[in-house]
Order: C-alpha cells, then structure tokens, then sequence
C-alpha cells in the first residue's frame, strides 16, 4: 500500500493489511497481463504496465486503471477478477472507493459555503448540537473546516477495538457484514474515546471527521449527504459508474470480486468480502465508482469546473502531514509532490477488499485512477510515479 493509500484508507486496519495472497502461480500468470479487447496497447505506459504487474506478483489479485493524458485514455488491467474463476479484471469495473468519497463531500460541503448556507468556520455544535460531546471532545471548539483538513482531533472511530473485532476480523465480518449502522451511532463510538489532541494542535486521520461532515450536509440542506452529491456532482459530470449505495450492499456491474485476509496477519485464507452492507463508513467511504468517473471528476474539480476560485483556493490550503514526506493534506484533497517534480493532487481510499487511487495534475490535463481488489498488498505509489514520471 503506498502512502497515499496508506494515509487516507476510509475503512483501514493495521492488521488487516499487507502482503501476499496464496494464488496459484499458474492462476496468476496466466492472466497477469490481461487486457480487454480493443484497449490501447499503451504506448507511453510501459513502466505504468510493469507497475501493474508488479503489484500482482506482489499478492494483489487484480488491478483495474484508466489513465487520460493529452495522447488521449489508457485502460489496462493486470491479474484476476475472480479467484474461483481465473476471470481477468475489467478497465471498466466498478469498484468501492472508500476515502476517495471524502473528496466529494468536500466539495459539496465548499458548494454550499459559495452559496452563504454555511462557513467553514462555523462550529461543529451549530449545526450538530450536543453530538460531539464526551472524554473530552466539544463540538463548541471544532469548526467545519477542522472535520475537513483532519486537525479536530477527534477519535478515529474505525479505530475501536470494539469496532474492528466486529467488522474487520472473520468471526465479527460474517456475523454482521449486512448489518446497519447510523451515523449518530459511529460517532458514538469515537465519543467514548479521548480526543487525539486539542482542536487545531496537531493532524491525525479520522474518519468521524467526515461522518460528522456529511451530517452537516444533511441538516444545512434537509437532504442526504447522497441525495447532494447525486445533484450537485454525479449528475452535472454526468459520472454514470458513480454511486452512493446507503445500505445497499452489492456492487454493480461490470465489477469484480473483493478480496480480504480478515485477520490480524497477512498469511492463511483469503475470503470474498464483496458484500457488505457500506453504512459502516457512510460520508467518510461508501462511494462505488469507477477509473474513468474518477478521472473526469477529478480533473474538473482541478480545473475549476465544480468550485467557484475562492473555494477551490480553500481546498487547495494544505497541512503539513507528519512522517509523509513531500505531501500535504487539504480540505478532502491530497497534495504530493513526486521524484520527478510533478505535483498531483487526489485521494486515495481503501475498504473492504478494495484499495483505489485517483489523482490528477494541477491543470487537470493528466489524470490517473485504478483500483486493488485486495486491500493488504501492491505498491500503489509505484503505479503513480510510473505514470506521471514516465519511468521506462
């Protein structure tokens, strides 16, 4: 998993991820560098294709991505789709994109600041009275714009021995993978905890920041946080792989199956974790998406096409994240300068079985998304510096 995808995984567990999955090597070779017919060859994505290939032998079962540049779009996949099967990836899949589901409730959230519904400023305790309260916590102290750049300091829900046990380890995922959870309930579970640090003293990952952000949504606009980015997005983008599934919980087709270890190590049986029942991540990474909604949508977000100048400026105001070096984190938008001196901008997301990355060039012109159907191997930074420095 590469920082990226390591810093902003929506539904992550320490010991749930890392390396190889016993695929039969004939399995694995066998469609290794499978492509669909009619895609593009990849002139150009050589080391974009070694990349790929090398995440699979590495343990990740499939890879699917999509890139756009000014040559045009690059779909390639690499590995399988379907262990029982042998079945390839498709370019086309969709897939759930966990934390790169932060960004457009980000967006919606700047959206309506435009509009003078809200400030960034406002209190947390505005619009969600008494919710953010206990050990500690006071949603008096914490703005909108700390939900949104991670420096609340409020506990990581997904963070709750409690919580691991009964959705991330084999025992608790069966037993309770269709079951509902509320978001009052999540950041229930973070208000038992102490916060991290004082409001705006420090950063750290939460995703209760963005259970609490899409609450807001929902009371500024007397709608579902979904609903919002429905007609506020998906629809304008006209981004037709893209959902946001509430409860429902298969993904739709074309897609592949999701792959997990479901436990506190890396080695012994990988199970299908396809379905699930995605309220246990809600705003902060329910989304399904595919590689080339990902890459439009990103690439008009950068080129001012769903924020007014002002709002996007806001967006783009990072902080410095400690440990993760040239690389700094926005209002739901990561900003990471590479080895090669191109800065892209995105976010990465992992859930169940699935880790994604979507990023693009400050000028939107060059845009790269593709996704993991295994959530505890491959390299995915190698995939990104072989794209956008074109290491051959």
């Amino acid at each position: 998993m590469s920082v990226r995808a390591g810093l902003v995984a929506a539904i992550t567990v320490a010991t749930a991820t890392a390396m190889a999955l016993a695929v039969p090597a004939a399995a694995a070779s066998a469609s290794a560098r499978g492509q669909e017919a009619g895609v593009d060859r990849g002139a150009g994505h050589s080391a974009t294709r070694k990349a790929m290939d090398a995440a699979v032998e590495e343990g990740v079962p499939g890879v699917a991505l999509q890139a756009k540049d000014g040559r045009g779009v690059w779909k390639a996949t690499s590995g399988v789709g379907n262990l029982r099967t042998g079945k390839p990836r498709s370019a086309q899949d969709r897939y759930r994109v966990g934390s790169i589901t932060k960004t457009f409730v980000s967006t919606v959230l700047l959206q309506l600041e435009a509009e003078g519904r809200l400030s960034l400023d406002d209190k947390v305790e505005k619009w969600l009275p008494g919710l953010v309260r206990g050990n500690g916590h006071d949603g008096r102290k914490v703005t909108l714009r700390q939900l949104l750049n991670h420096t609340s300091g409020i506990f990581n829900y997904t963070d709750d021995e409690t919580f691991v046990r009964t959705y991330f380890l084999k025992e608790g995922f069966f037993k309770h993978r269709y079951d509902t959870g509320t978001p009052e309930q999540l950041v229930g579970t973070a208000m038992n905890h102490k916060p991290d640090f004082a409001p705006g003293t420090s950063w750290n990952y939460s995703n209760t920041n963005y259970v609490l952000a899409g609450m807001v949504i929902e009371k500024a606009t007397g709608n579902p946080y979904g609903d919002e980015i429905r007609t506020r997005v998906i629809e304008p983008l006209g981004l037709h792989a893209t959902l946001v599934p509430g409860t429902y919980p298969k993904v739709p087709g074309p897609s592949s199956r999701a792959y997990g270890k479901l436990a506190e190590t890396t080695t012994g049986p990988t199970y299908d974790v396809t379905e699930l029942n995605p309220s246990l991540a809600y705003a902060a990474g329910e989304m399904i998406s595919d590689s080339s909604d990902l890459n439009r949508f990103y690439a008009a977000l950068l080129k001012g096409r769903l924020l007014p100048k002002k709002q996007l400026n806001e967006m783009k105001t990072t902080v410095r994240v400690d440990g993760i070096p040239n690389a700094g984190y926005g209002l739901g938008l990561i900003e990471q300068k590479l080895s090669c001196g191109v800065t892209v901008w995105g976010h990465g997301g992992g859930i169940h079985g699935s880790s994604s990355e979507a990023l693009t060039t400050t000028d939107g012109r060059h845009s790269l998304a593709f996704n993991f159907n295994g959530d505890w191997a491959g390299d995915s930074q190698a995939i990104v510096e072989a794209e956008f420095c074109r290491k051959q």
